[in-house]
């Protein structure tokens, strides 16, 4: 069973950077299409990014230019670097493969 795990989170003040991780047992995300979507309050969650196993990545207009997901050769973490942050990408993100959903890591960007 694939139970990913998020950490990174934490509080910046705009126009800083944060970097995220989601981390799973085995090589998995060598092996398998990820993605990363976050939740604002109130909101929708939202698609931010994906990254597929072939390596191709996909990213939201919203972050386009400001957020980078690339994954580790070992394939078992994968990383979401965030930069120039804006108070509209403040929300818990969270990372998804194989349909499992991790806990979930806040961003909060103050203005």
């Amino acid at each position: 069973q694939v139970q990913p795990v998020e950490s990174g989170g934490g509080l910046v003040q705009a126009g800083g950077s944060l970097r995220l991780a989601c981390e799973a047992s085995g090589s998995i995300f060598r092996r398998n299409d990820m993605a990363w979507y976050r939740q604002a309050p109130g909101k929708q969650r939202e698609l931010v990014a994906s990254l597929s196993a072939n390596g191709a990545r996909n990213y939201a207009d919203s972050v386009k230019g400001r957020f980078t997901v690339a994954r580790t050769s070992n394939g078992y973490t994968v990383f979401l670097q965030m930069y120039n942050l804006k108070p509209e990408d403040t929300g818990i993100y969270y990372c998804n493969i194989l349909g499992a959903w991790g806990p979930g890591t806040q961003v909060t960007v103050s203005s």
